[in-house]
């Protein structure tokens, strides 16, 4: 513990100027990656730089998982790339509401 709070006595949070999901939020609820972000900066504080990318390896890639949803997109492509496939292949016909199509109203 320092023996001055500088940042206590400033008045500033460095803290929320770093990390993008600690800055104060809508209804003062937490932001939906905070957790993960939280994760990371706890793994990595005090071994330095090039031990953190080493040993927060899995945290980092959770954070930006949550952040940026690249395997979640990734599998929705092949999801919909195997349903084309089976589409051409007249394996599978999608039901009505799928292609755009209304139900018949009375």
């Amino acid at each position: 513990m320092p023996f001055w709070d500088l940042q206590k006595q400033l008045g500033i949070d460095v803290d929320s100027w770093l990390l993008r999901q600690s800055m104060p939020q809508p209804h003062r609820q937490a932001a939906a990656c905070h957790a993960f972000e939280r994760e990371w900066v706890e793994c990595g504080h005090g071994l330095g730089q090039t031990r953190a990318r080493r040993e927060c390896q899995l945290e980092y890639e959770d954070f930006m998982e949550c952040m940026k949803r690249t395997k979640l997109a990734k599998r929705l492509r092949t999801i919909l790339e195997q349903r084309d496939k089976m589409i051409k292949e007249g394996k599978y016909t999608p039901p009505d509401y799928h292609m755009g199509k209304d139900e018949p109203r009375p």
